[in-house]
């Protein structure tokens, strides 16, 4: 059975060497992409919150770190998005591969406007 995580810090820090660099960075980019965001653990991942209320999830899994729910969008966005949906509207991104950090940020603040 799985640790129980105290704080995003326990899960990075609980991590392979090898992934805690790009999923640190995915914590500043999601936290960075809008303001007053919070952070915490749920569902044993973490998870940014913005107002209280959990916005996206983000998590490091053997061959890559996730960011979900992936929200819709245009056809621009779709194709953009594409390469990376995997199951469960989860976008996943390949340790082996470059993360396009820039999409990260597009698709928060998309899910930032569909929730607001």
């Amino acid at each position: 059975m799985p640790p129980k995580f105290a704080s995003v810090d326990d899960y990075i820090d609980a991590l392979p060497a090898e992934q805690q660099e790009i999923t640190r960075r995915m914590r500043r980019t999601v936290l960075d992409a809008l303001p007053n965001t919070g952070e915490k653990i749920s569902y044993n991942i973490p998870a940014v919150t913005v107002d209280g209320r959990v916005l996206v999830y983000y998590a490091a899994w053997k061959k890559f770190v996730s960011l979900y729910p992936a929200p819709r969008g245009d056809e621009d966005f779709e194709r953009a998005v594409a390469p990376y949906r995997g199951a469960k509207d989860a976008l996943q991104f390949r340790w082996s591969e470059p993360i396009p950090w820039d999409l990260v940020v597009r698709v928060v603040r998309v899910m930032h406007d569909q929730r607001s």
